[in-house]
């Protein structure tokens, strides 16, 4: 049964345990039934109309499955590797592809990510694709930029604890093109978090977002 009081009413922030799949059920069909409420006050027949009968129940079972998945589920898993070349060099990878709700208005988020790390030459290097992986779990919930680059820069240097981490985030964002001033596609934000050796030094940071730039043109 699923307990409303272990559940953190922070939209970005992972609730306390995971939602095993008769806790889903329950969040689905409650989440239905609001919904239903909400199209009855926004005069939309749910019932008869055949484009919008099942909706109340497709949209929420895509909040709590996809939209939203990353605040009930367990973060990745950390595939780790021995630096057994005692590598210290920068590695970056990206384009990450983003996907995200803004918290404000519940408008889509899309970009690109980047994340630099300058690795210990003690300690170890995680897998690849762990980084994407990363990436996506903390884009699943309701998000404003400059939480989520703090977020996606915390976990990997809390986990790998290397010399350094840079994230690069390059987004557009629906609640402004799609809404109020409707701006043009091509305008974006960019938020950047750095840690350890990439706020001191000048050189390491320059060389990250040259990375980013060459990733960006290729």
């Amino acid at each position: 049964m699923l307990q409303l009081n272990r559940l953190s009413r922070l939209g970005n922030q992972t609730i306390e345990g995971v939602l095993d799949e008769e806790d889903r059920q329950e969040m689905i069909e409650s989440a239905s039934a609001k919904i239903r409420e909400l199209f009855d006050v926004l005069k939309i027949d749910h019932v008869n109309d055949h484009n919008t009968r099942d909706t109340p129940r497709r949209f929420a079972k895509m909040l709590v499955c996809e939209t939203l998945d990353g605040r009930y589920s367990l973060p990745p898993k950390i595939t780790e590797f021995e630096n057994v070349g005692a590598f210290d060099g920068l590695i970056v990878t990206g384009p990450i592809e983003l996907r995200s709700t803004c918290a404000h208005h519940l408008m889509p988020i899309h970009g690109s990510v980047y994340i630099g790390v300058l690795p210990s030459t003690n300690g170890k290097i995680i897998g690849l694709s762990k980084y994407d992986r990363i990436v996506h779990y903390f884009a699943s919930r309701l998000q404003i930029q400059e939480e989520l680059v703090r977020q996606i820069g915390d976990f990997v240097y809390e986990k790998t604890q290397p010399e350094g981490v840079a994230v690069r985030i390059s987004a557009v964002h629906m609640c402004k093109t799609h809404r109020g001033i409707r701006a043009s596609q091509a305008s974006r934000m960019i938020t950047t978090a750095y840690y350890g050796k990439f706020e001191t030094d000048q050189a390491a940071k320059s060389d990250f977002l040259q990375e980013c730039k060459a990733l960006e043109r290729s």
